[in-house]
């Protein structure tokens, strides 16, 4: 794997799916206008700070960043968050009907 090509473009698509600038993007996080850009276009990395920055504002994980089997990691994280608020019973209920939903999906394909 190429890392720098993947951070590069993993942002582009999370920065995307979110429906911001680039611009837009770099200013919210608190830097220069064109930050964003030069990290897309593989000419600097953020610092670790700047990076928790981003996936703040993408609304995801650091972890979810890494995650490319989500096709859509906000959704995934604001669910993972809830799921760890709900008790024992209701984690097992829940697991349960979205491993039947899963197996569905799988069965119309």
């Amino acid at each position: 794997m190429v890392y720098d090509e993947f951070f590069a473009n993993r942002l582009t698509s999370l920065r995307m799916k979110k429906g911001v600038s680039a611009r837009d993007m770099s200013l919210s996080i608190g830097q220069s206008a064109n930050y964003i850009n030069k990290i897309e276009g593989k000419k600097t990395y953020p610092s670790m700070t700047v990076f928790f920055h981003i996936c703040e504002y993408l609304g995801i994980t650091p972890k979810t960043f890494f995650d490319t089997d989500s096709p859509n990691p906000a959704i995934t994280s604001e669910l993972q968050t809830h799921f760890n608020k709900l008790d024992e019973d209701s984690q097992g209920y829940f697991f349960g009907l979205i491993r039947k939903m899963s197996m569905l999906g799988k069965a119309s394909r």
